[in-house]
């Protein structure tokens, strides 16, 4: 799967509309066939960053995602509430779902 973190710094005044502002963006990119999660975060210590915790079946499906429309759509509309480039750390991993962190395991 490809597994993508990034990090958005949000302008202040748009913070805590941030999820309503991405809203649209959130529910295309979620009901694309290959998208596995696609997850928003707050930061605890920077009220103005959030963190997309995003993962795709595979290459293919994230060449599809980033040449669909509300991708393109995105690319437009979500810079301006933006304090800067969002930085992302890409990857693929050979899984398709999380893994249990056995160092915390519930018993």
């Amino acid at each position: 799967m490809i597994f993508i973190t990034a990090k958005f710094r949000v302008k202040p005044e748009h913070a805590d509309r941030w999820p309503e502002i991405a809203k649209a963006f959130t529910h295309a990119t979620r009901a694309e066939p290959g998208c596995l999660w696609f997850e928003w975060s707050r930061s605890l210590d920077d009220p103005n960053e959030y963190v997309l915790v995003e993962a795709f079946r595979d290459g293919d499906a994230g060449g599809e995602h980033v040449n669909s429309a509300h991708f393109k759509a995105a690319q437009q509309t979500l810079p301006p509430y933006l304090q800067e480039t969002p930085r992302v750390v890409n990857t693929t991993v050979d899984q398709d779902d999380w893994s249990e962190l056995g160092e915390m395991a519930v018993k």
